[in-house]
């Protein structure tokens, strides 16, 4: 009797991977990548260390997973308004107005995190902030070609910068993050959605 009790005390906590997960993520989003340690991983995840290594790898690998969950979740609507609207202006409106949206949902953390969560990195780091960067610079190159097939259907002006115009864009987004980070609230981000879009050719 007293082994079976000492074998049953032995055992693997069990937890659920996917809550787990959910709460790495945010965390990640919250403070990024650099100043989120493993013992801060392990606290809001509710696990030891010995069991985030067996169930997601390092810290690196656990970042990936997160990264990889927060598109199915929150992100990737940049990439879906671009490909599901019929024209670049109609994709690039709609991925404005939704930043505006999903910054400032109460209850997440604020901004992107794909943005945000390796502004700032040592060069230990350098991957992670390349690969995040290589993220955003597809949301780019996405908007670019819709934007060039704009100008060849006769959308857009034919001498419409649609790298310029892609980067701009961009740089919208990413100061939208921020500011929803720094407090701005929903409405006052939709205004600057639509100021944004005035800045495009007619």
């Amino acid at each position: 009797m007293v082994a079976k009790e000492t074998k049953q005390r032995g055992r693997p906590r069990s937890f659920d991977r996917e809550t787990a997960l959910e709460k790495a993520m945010r965390s990640f989003w919250e403070c990024g990548y650099e100043a989120t340690s493993i013992s801060d991983l392990t606290r809001v995840m509710g696990i030891s260390a010995p069991s985030l290594y067996a169930a997601f790898g390092d810290k690196r690998a656990l970042f990936d997973e997160a990264v990889a969950a927060y598109g199915r979740l929150y992100g990737g609507f940049i990439s879906r308004a671009v490909a599901e609207e019929p024209t670049a202006r109609r994709g690039i409106e709609r991925a404005l107005r939704e930043a505006a949206v999903e910054y400032t949902v109460p209850g997440r953390p604020r901004g992107c995190l794909v943005i945000s969560a390796a502004l700032n990195t040592t060069p230990a780091s350098a991957e992670v902030a390349a690969s995040l960067r290589e993220m955003r610079q597809r949301n780019v190159r996405e908007m670019e070609r819709a934007i060039r097939a704009d100008v060849a259907a006769g959308e857009l002006p034919a001498g419409t910068d649609a790298r310029g115009l892609a980067e701009y864009v961009s740089v919208v987004v990413a100061g939208m993050s921020q500011s929803a980070r720094d407090g701005a609230d929903r409405t006052t981000l939709e205004a600057v959605a639509e100021l944004a879009m005035r800045a495009l050719p007619q």
